[in-house]
């Protein structure tokens, strides 16, 4: 992939539209292009978080760990961002990405990715848009898991 395809796949990301040209060649040029092979882990829950992953290609699962073991919360693929909530917040990853299909990535680092929303707050908005939606969708996942419980009288 050359530097304006990723530079192309950096702005179809709603996190990174916005961005001056400029400023995309210098994200897309100074992250590092990752491969994983498919069962391969980006990262794993608990590890502290040292950059964010875009998902050039492929696709991975979200895994946490619970009482009855690994559970799946979500799937990721193509133009997906992934392992923010560890460098924004500066607390251990919050969970296991585990590729479920050969991937690739580019990996920004939290130095980067820090000097961005110092440069760009409009990054920082559209940061916030996207963690609420996240919060929102585990929102819904918890009211389905409540019914099922209630229904099936736990």
């Amino acid at each position: 992939m050359s530097l304006n395809e990723e530079v192309e796949l950096l702005r179809s990301i709603p996190l990174f539209a916005k961005l001056e040209l400029s400023k995309l060649k210098l994200l897309a040029f100074t992250s590092e292009r990752l491969t994983f092979a498919e069962g391969q882990n980006l990262f794993r829950q608990g590890d502290m978080g040292d950059a964010a992953y875009v998902i050039i290609d492929g696709g991975a699962d979200i895994i946490i760990a619970s009482p009855t073991g690994p559970l799946v919360v979500a799937q990721v693929g193509k133009n997906a961002f992934i392992g923010e909530i560890a460098i924004l917040c500066d607390v251990p990853r919050t969970a296991t990405v585990k590729a479920t299909k050969r991937l690739e990535t580019l990996k920004i680092s939290k130095d980067l990715f820090f000097r961005l929303v110092r440069e760009f707050p409009e990054m920082a908005v559209e940061i916030m848009r996207e963690l609420a939606r996240r919060v929102d969708q585990m929102n819904v996942q918890l009211r389905e898991a409540n019914a099922k419980l209630a229904r099936a009288g736990g």
